[in-house]
């Protein structure tokens, strides 16, 4: 599955990094902390939206909770459970915060390993 792919490849990136001492401990941590709050969020919208009438996650806050970190939960659980994989301007979305969270997270290394 490319989705798990992907999440194992950047939690190994986080590894190394954190091996290398390029990265506080906290970070991964964090990381892997939002990555299961929004796996169960996705989770949780994907039952509401098999029931009518059930109050549904705002879009919003899917998207701020992968653009804070949670992003790799989220494509596992995109793909786990099929859920928000086809909805083009959901997709668009997605795929900037993970590209934006990406970047902060680049610089952050960027700017820890110059201190």
């Amino acid at each position: 599955m490319p989705a798990v792919a992907v999440a194992v490849l950047f939690f190994a990136v986080l590894a190394a990094l954190l091996f290398r001492d390029e990265l506080p401990l906290w970070l991964p941590v964090a990381y892997l902390l939002l990555s299961g709050i929004s796996f169960t969020m996705y989770r949780a919208d994907k039952s509401a939206a098999a029931v009518s009438g059930r109050r549904r996650t705002p879009e919003s806050t899917l998207h701020t909770i992968d653009l804070l970190g949670g992003w790799p939960g989220a494509l596992v659980a995109r793909h786990v459970f099929r859920h928000k994989t086809v909805k083009q301007p959901f997709r668009t979305v997605f795929w900037l915060t993970v590209v934006v969270n990406c970047a902060a997270l680049a610089w952050l290394v960027r700017e820890l390993s110059s201190v």
